[in-house]
């Protein structure tokens, strides 16, 4: 079952709840049944994957009082409480005290999945959520995000470690699709501001007035706290930094300057110029340009990453193969040339796009990377040379390629790689050492 599709049932009445789980088990859900409060919470805990629906009147602990100790242990669970006649008001204060909704007995059971379908919906959204965040703020996981083995990746990963301990204010550039958010959280995360606030904004979304408001203020009752105010001892990523309006600027230079050395706020400002001819201290007031590129990171583009677009590619099919519930497409030594070999105008996201259509189409048993790579560069469909390339780095690129994803596939099994690629030990061995490739990583 898929996160947050769970749902447990709490009821005294051994038939209420045995109709109540037989009732959603039969439209699609997994629930599992509970005859008291106490015996609920020795199985739910923070980010439980589903939803709790609940009796409000039970001998021991009652629903009332159950579902304050969820609220205590998940404020973000949906809970469903199930009522008698004339127990309304006592739901209205369910409702007041986190109740996700109530229904009066005896209630219409379509109703009942409308309900639980929506409030899985939720909890789905808010653990997506918990996950992303969590992730965010996982520095170790966000350079395992930085994938790649290539000197260019490997610089950037020890520019990110450290600059990511130093105070000063950075701007991050490059070009579109490589990942100049990504390095932004990573930069917070790795920190010793990882602990503290990262509060983004798009200042292209904005028009002076907003954006100034936004960022600054004031502070109108019932409004929304100024950003510099929710990131003050953490870091405010400011994308799109090009597009900030001069007055704009003056204020967030003002800002800079008021705060001292070291800042207690941090900026990362992220450059999404990609006019010819231009770059971002075209953009901005000279004083302010250079105290935000203090310290600068430019990413790669993806066709200096050699062959980082193989692996990147591998990585990305697997997971959306397992998305889809396909097959992990094979991949050509030809169609492993033309991949080393395309322009990457939009870098990575262009690459992850690909790796999204071609494994649709695999699973429809239908086209292939070749096409859909002709199809981007809007060129005739014909065979990619290696002109350009010693043809020795394309065989070892495909060649690690195809190690890596067997050992993956294989989960680390050496005698199902030998068997399957044909290889001796000990040139499965020499291989693997010559590419970097540990076993460890695949068990």
């Amino acid at each position: 079952m898929a996160q947050g599709t769970r749902i447990a049932i709490i009821d005294d009445e051994k038939d209420m709840r045995q109709s109540i789980s037989q009732w959603l088990s039969l439209s699609g859900f997994e629930t599992e049944t509970f005859a008291s409060a106490e015996d609920a919470l020795k199985s739910i805990g923070p980010d439980y994957p589903g939803i709790v629906v609940s009796d409000i009147r039970m001998p021991g602990m009652d629903g009332m009082a159950l579902l304050k100790r969820l609220m205590s242990i998940d404020s973000g669970l949906p809970v469903i409480m199930i009522t008698g006649h004339g127990d309304v008001p006592m739901a209205v204060e369910a409702m007041r005290i986190g109740a996700y909704d109530f229904l009066e007995k005896p209630f219409n059971p379509d109703r009942m999945t409308e309900l639980a379908r929506r409030a899985i919906q939720a909890r789905k959204l808010m653990l997506d959520n918990r996950a992303l965040r969590r992730e965010l703020s996982d520095g170790t996981v966000l350079m395992k995000k930085l994938i790649g083995s290539s000197p260019v990746m490997e610089r950037l990963r020890e520019d990110i470690l450290d600059l990511g301990q130093a105070d000063g204010h950075v701007l991050v550039d490059g070009e579109t699709g490589t990942g100049k958010t990504l390095v932004a959280h990573a930069l917070h995360a790795v920190g010793p501001r990882a602990g503290r606030k990262f509060v983004q904004v798009s200042c292209a979304a904005h028009d002076e007035d907003a954006l100034m408001t936004k960022l600054f203020g004031p502070l109108e009752e019932g409004g929304a706290i100024p950003l510099v105010e929710e990131a003050r001892g953490g870091t405010l990523c400011l994308e799109d930094i090009e597009a900030v309006p001069e007055a704009v600027q003056a204020r967030l230079l003002t800002f800079i300057n008021d705060q001292g050395t070291p800042p207690e706020t941090r900026i990362v400002a992220v450059s999404n110029l990609q006019e010819p001819g231009k770059t971002c201290e075209d953009k901005l007031r000279p004083d302010l340009f250079y105290r935000l590129a203090g310290l600068k990171i430019t990413l790669p583009p993806l066709r200096s990453r050699g062959e980082d677009v193989l692996v990147l590619f591998s990585r990305m099919a697997e997971q959306f193969a397992e998305e889809y519930g396909g097959d992990v497409i094979e991949v050509s030594a030809q169609e492993a040339a033309q991949l080393l070999q395309a322009p990457w105008p939009g870098n990575v996201r262009q690459l992850i796009n690909l790796a999204e259509r071609a494994t649709l189409q695999n699973r429809r048993g239908s086209g292939s990377i070749t096409a859909l790579l002709m199809a981007e560069q809007d060129q005739p469909q014909t065979v990619v040379t290696t002109d350009g390339k010693p043809l020795k780095e394309y065989v070892e690129a495909f060649e690690r390629m195809l190690i890596d994803n067997t050992m993956r596939r294989h989960k680390g099994s050496i005698a199902s790689v030998m068997e399957e690629l044909c290889l001796p030990r000990r040139t499965l061995n020499e291989k693997m050492a010559k590419y970097g490739l540990s076993r460890s990583e695949y068990l």
